[in-house]
């Protein structure tokens, strides 16, 4: 029996008249597919919640350059135009409108500022009189501060209803926009991975030198995930150790992807029986049984959809998307210690995860730099406001919510965050002399993620596996040299922010056997504990392997086993794992079964 799945983004309540377009009364513009961007950003982050990657005015405080592309209009007149955005400090419900932004068609500025609406909707921006087939559209940023358009509509009738809401906003936006209906076939091959980050390229790479054809398909435009040029987390933890020194090699020549970019995406190149597809989302796929037949992804810029099939996949997305969407068995939050009997969870259930980071620094430009005041933004004073010039993995936040559906609202905060404890060092504080001289250079918009969801294996790893010097798995292969490591909210955030902080601190647990990791060279390492194969693979969906953040363990063990050389290792683990499969036609979980010995003399 065939399923298919699919992520429906739902948002607000507008409806459809698909007719018009057929009756070329209607013209779509998606913004990420504007020619020039100037200085807006593409941001796919949060398109499963509301649908479509969009252009942001990333100015830090500067509004950017205009982005611009060229239109076709069918016919001549007045059309009216729809812009499809938010004010994205409404859920605070901010007096001041932050992203604020016009649309110019052939240099002409409609009549409405955008960016005002309280959730993701369609915005009237104005009419304009069309006097020819070829036009220009263009972005008009008004504030430097994170303004959003996702698409620009045409319509020669001003009262028309616009779908906005999961399946038929998809299929209004398809037929306006031209995608056919049947996905571009991408290929068959012997491993599909979703996701470039560490633990991706780790199992792409490892999986095509053991002769697989391999697809590694990722929804940013550079590899790496939370290593690369736009996260900058650095890689850390432990590689090619003891019992089984092969497992880090990959890793080891490609860790701190952002420090040399060109240096990684040569080694993809290299990889002859690697494709990789970048800027390529994951939405749906097809399954057929417990297994996943196939994938389809869209690209973040032209929309086009491609189909991929393959025996197994790796699910290296962090947040379990793939998982997710083949119905997966999967956790989220902090364990009771009634059922995992772990010393260090709480007494009762939750939602509590470790936070989302966002990166920031300042320079120094030789002269008086101005900031605005930003009332829209959280609001200091000399206690609460952090005396720094720049922010990294302390800065953090969502400790309370939802990462995946939620984390628009997250990263949002810390801009919020970031925005007004800056504001007020340049305008207020009593040391503001100190800062005169300081803007912004970096204030990173791609989140650096913790933790989300967590897919169940055959094996799920909790506190009491990581303690006592002793390996009670006979597949435990993947060793974690970082250790356990909760994150808190500080309690003078806690004080002045309760239940919103931002700013935490890490409580380190340490292994009995030795010396805290920070105080050894790689080559001192005690290892405190390894990671299962049977983590590593879905208990229910019967082909999905996975790597990363989001693999089989409990939320006190995944503060140890997030770091990314461990997360590399599963990576390389999972190739060698998936190339098992192919030799003998079998499953992840056969490989245990049948195959151990041969998956570990290949680490060894």
């Amino acid at each position: 029996m065939k399923q298919k799945i699919l992520l429906i983004f739902g948002i607000c309540t507008l409806f459809v008249s698909i007719t018009l377009a057929q009756n070329n009364k209607m013209v779509l513009v998606e913004a990420e597919s504007f020619v020039e961007r100037g200085g807006w950003v593409l941001d796919q982050q949060f398109m499963d919640q509301m649908g479509s990657p969009f252009l942001m005015a990333h100015g830090m405080g500067k509004p950017v350059a205009d982005a611009s592309t060229p239109v076709s209009i069918p016919s001549r007149g007045t059309w009216y135009v729809y812009v499809h955005t938010w004010n994205w400090c409404a859920p605070w419900k901010t007096k001041e409108k932050p992203g604020r932004f016009q649309l110019s068609v052939n240099g002409t500025r409609l009549d409405n500022d955008l960016g005002l609406g309280d959730r993701w909707g369609w915005e009237y921006a104005g009419s304009i009189d069309i006097k020819g087939k070829m036009n220009t559209v263009a972005l008009h940023d008004l504030t430097g501060f994170n303004g959003r358009c996702d698409a620009i509509l045409f319509s020669k009738e001003k009262e028309v209803q616009i779908s906005n809401e999961g399946d038929r906003m998809y299929q209004f936006r398809k037929k306006l926009t031209g995608i056919p209906d049947k996905p571009e076939n991408g290929g068959t091959y012997d491993m599909v991975v979703v996701g470039a980050g560490t633990a991706g390229l780790g199992a792409a790479i490892k999986g095509a030198r053991e002769g697989m054809k391999v697809a590694l398909i990722h929804n940013r435009p550079v590899p790496g995930g939370n290593n690369s040029v736009e996260v900058q987390v650095v890689a850390s933890g432990g590689l090619n150790l003891e019992p089984y020194p092969r497992l880090g090699d990959v890793i080891r020549d490609i860790k701190n992807v952002y420090r040399r970019p060109t240096h990684v995406d040569s080694i993809i190149a290299a990889e002859k029986n690697l494709t990789f597809f970048p800027n390529m989302h994951v939405f749906t796929l097809e399954k057929e049984g417990d297994k996943i037949k196939s994938v389809t992804a869209k690209h973040i810029e032209t929309n086009k959809e491609t189909i991929f099939h393959a025996p197994v996949f790796v699910d290296c997305t962090g947040d379990g998307n793939i998982g997710f969407l083949a119905g997966a068995e999967y956790r989220v939050g902090r364990e009771m210690r009634g059922e995992t009997r772990e010393t260090l969870a709480p007494s009762r259930p939750d939602n509590i995860v470790l936070g989302t980071t966002l990166s920031w620094w300042s320079k120094n430009s030789g002269q008086p730099a101005a900031f605005p005041e930003c009332e829209w933004a959280i609001q200091f004073n000399e206690e609460s406001s952090e005396k720094v010039t720049r922010g990294s993995n302390w800065w953090e936040t969502g400790f309370l919510y939802d990462q995946v559906n939620e984390g628009e609202y997250i990263r949002d905060y810390l801009f919020r965050a970031i925005y007004g404890n800056w504001a007020f060092l340049k305008n207020k504080s009593r040391d503001k002399g100190s800062y005169a001289n300081l803007e912004l250079e970096t204030v990173f918009y791609v989140a650096g993620k913790r933790e989300s969801r967590r897919l169940v294996g055959d094996v799920l790893l909790t506190q009491q596996d990581t303690e006592g010097g002793y390996i009670k798995y006979d597949d435990a292969f993947v060793t974690c040299t970082y250790n356990l490591d909760q994150h808190f909210p500080t309690p003078k955030n806690s004080f002045f922010f309760p239940g919103e902080e931002f700013i935490s601190t890490m409580k380190h647990y340490f292994n009995d056997l030795g010396t805290p990791r920070r105080y050894l060279r790689d080559d001192q390492v005690i290892p405190p504990f390894r990671v299962p194969y049977r983590c590593l693979y879905s208990v229910n969906v019967d082909n999905l392997f996975m790597a990363g953040r989001n693999v089989s363990v409990s939320h006190i063990v995944l503060s140890a086993s997030r770091v990314q050389e461990t997360t590399g290792m599963m990576g390389e683990l999972v190739g060698l794992a998936a190339s098992l499969c192919k030799k003998y036609n079998c499953t992840p979980r056969d490989v245990y079964k049948n195959h151990l010995k041969e998956l570990e003399s290949k680490i060894k």
